[in-house]
């Protein structure tokens, strides 16, 4: 069996298990299976400086969706080189993750990852490439503002679906004042639509989205309320939990 060096880690901090398990919840689902984009295939993460303020910041992104989540930044993690950390540890560790108790020791270099949970040791090799410059979709200045219940909104997405034997179907949003229209065609069999109160203020527009993105989505918000800012029907919509102002996710409009 390969002896894996236990040095050579030019950076190790500690962070609680709690943390570093929201983290992976809150943008695994994001992470590409596309082998061909092989950077992908994984959880970015690295440090960034907000004003005098440090996060470990964990980002996924299939090309058509991205999921970013911050943390306070633990001791001795700022300045960490940004890696990548491929599926299957991120998988095998919220499995180890979710029996622990104790401080998580994170040790990282430019090539592997340590993770250290009480007897448990996970080392594992880094993703060899170039996460991309992920700062450059997240919109700026989408003003139109949509504000709805969440848990009421993902249930009316899952049943006008159904109408699809393909979940992964076009649901176009008719947005108007306070008011939402849910649309899926399916030529086969049918039209299925369905309306939501919402607050919207601003002008009608219409945009469409994979119907399974909306709903990976939907399963991270916390609160009661999801916020959609919105610029057009073809640009990235930023998507917004109330309840959590260190998470975001961005969700590429599809042609209705």
């Amino acid at each position: 069996f390969p002896s894996m060096p236990s040095d050579g880690f030019e950076t190790k901090f500690e962070i609680e298990p709690t943390e570093l398990g929201r983290l992976i919840d809150k943008t695994r689902f994001a992470i590409s299976t596309e082998e061909t984009r092989y950077y992908l295939n994984g959880i970015f993460l690295h440090t960034v400086a907000e004003g005098s303020a440090a996060k470990l910041r964990a980002v996924a992104t299939d090309g058509h969706r991205l999921a970013l989540a911050d943390a306070t930044a633990p001791k001795g993690a700022t300045g960490m080189p940004g890696v990548i950390v491929p599926r299957k540890t991120i998988n095998e560790l919220k499995r180890l993750l979710d029996d622990a108790a104790d401080m998580v020791e994170i040790a990282v270099s430019t090539q592997k990852i340590r993770f250290a949970l009480g007897d448990a040791v996970l080392t594992s090799k880094l993703i060899d490439g170039s996460f991309p410059e992920y700062a450059r979709v997240i919109p700026k200045s989408n003003a139109k503002k949509l504000k709805l219940d969440n848990k009421a909104f993902a249930e009316a997405v899952d049943r006008v679906a159904t109408v699809s034997a393909e979940r992964s179907r076009s649901v176009r949003l008719a947005l108007d004042k306070d008011k939402l229209t849910l649309t899926v065609n399916n030529p086969d069999a049918g039209v299925a639509t369905e309306d939501l109160p919402a607050d919207y203020r601003d002008d009608p527009m219409e945009i469409g989205f994979n119907a399974r993105y909306l709903l990976d989505v939907a399963q991270q918000i916390e609160g009661e309320e999801a916020l959609f800012e919105l610029a057009d029907s073809g640009s990235p919509t930023l998507v917004r939990d109330e309840a959590d102002e260190q998470a975001l996710y961005v969700l590429m409009p599809l042609r209705v």
